[in-house]
């Protein structure tokens, strides 16, 4: 029987609005994100529910979570383990560390040295680690989600290329509106709610298999790559998204479609992802920045004047009822 996807994603929305004051728009980029296998960077001031939003998370679809604090004195194996001596059996004992985790809270990922976050390179591209020799499978489902302060520099590092590339969005929460904020005043006054777990680990997982089996025609995958290849050639981008960039975007463009009860997908879908996986990843030229344009205004105006008429149309002549995913009576 077909999973009802976009019916529990509609529960873990319920859930995560009761807890955390966040737009319903951030919500369905986080869980689009979890549904692509991907990882998530959440740049904003303190205070807004970075972590709490991770933790709400990992609280409704029932995973483990492990919390790490970047400091510029954590070392890899904080992250990953290692090997421990036990004298009373003259033999190491691997002991392993919280990126064994299926949820992990990467707080203020920029104060730790870069030979700390390249610890999570391995992971974040192909849920496994490598220690002394040895490779060690993650579970699934696998989300790292890093917090950053965009405006605290002093005592940071700036997160490689490398790494930025890895995240498959970046979100900003922003603060809650007056009538958000009042309610939280209210919720303050008794310990922090948590989400009841609205299903599980395992059922997750299976949802992931059910988002890789939405449609996408050619027409839909070339205005992924035009959008990508736009960035590449615009004028005020000295590097633009790459190739990894691509992939990420048609996934993500999935699992929206999918909890739209979708299994096929719209050039809204990928529109709506377009920020949040490509505007993290371009560098602007000097002078752009220094003209107060950003990476945002960039992709923005990007989906401006590339025509997704085409895609439309092949989209509407190949469109099958859909029966996988189905909202439920």
């Amino acid at each position: 029987m077909a999973l009802q996807l976009a019916a529990t994603t509609d529960r873990i929305k319920a859930a995560l609005a009761q807890t955390v004051a966040c737009p319903p728009d951030v919500i369905n980029i986080v869980i689009a994100v979890l549904l692509s296998e991907g990882h998530l960077l959440v740049e904003d001031v303190p205070g807004v529910g970075k972590t709490t939003l991770a933790k709400a998370l990992a609280s409704a679809i029932d995973c483990q979570v492990g919390r790490v604090q970047f400091t510029p004195d954590l070392l890899p194996s904080d992250l990953t383990g290692g090997s421990i001596y036990r004298p009373a059996t003259g033999e190491f004992e691997f002991r392993s560390g919280p990126i064994f985790n299926q949820i992990i809270i990467a707080d203020e990922i920029n104060r730790a040295s870069p030979k700390t976050q390249s610890a999570l390179l391995e992971a974040m591209e192909e849920a496994r680690v490598s220690i002394e020799g040895t490779t060690y499978q993650l579970p699934r489902p696998f989300l790292v989600v890093a917090t950053q302060n965009p405006i605290e520099l002093e005592g940071t590092y700036p997160l490689p290329e490398a790494q930025r590339d890895r995240f498959l969005a970046r979100i900003e929460i922003g603060y809650p509106s007056a009538k958000a904020e009042f309610a939280l005043l209210d919720k303050a006054a008794g310990p922090a709610p948590t989400p009841p777990a609205v299903t599980t680990a395992a059922e997750f997982a299976a949802l992931i298999d059910q988002v890789t089996m939405v449609r996408s025609t050619d027409a839909a995958k070339r205005y992924v790559l035009d959008l990508v290849h736009a960035t590449r050639a615009h004028k005020d981008v000295r590097l633009g998204a790459s190739p990894r960039a691509s992939i990420h975007l048609l996934r993500a463009a999935k699992a929206i479609a999918a909890m739209a009860g979708r299994d096929y997908v719209l050039p809204d879908d990928v529109q709506t992802m377009a920020v949040p996986v490509l505007a993290h990843r371009l560098i602007l030229k000097p002078e752009t920045r220094l003209a107060g344009v950003t990476a945002q205004n960039i992709i923005a105006d990007i989906l401006k004047h590339i025509p997704v008429g085409a895609v439309r149309e092949a989209t509407v002549a190949t469109q099958l009822p859909s029966r996988l995913f189905r909202r439920a009576a």
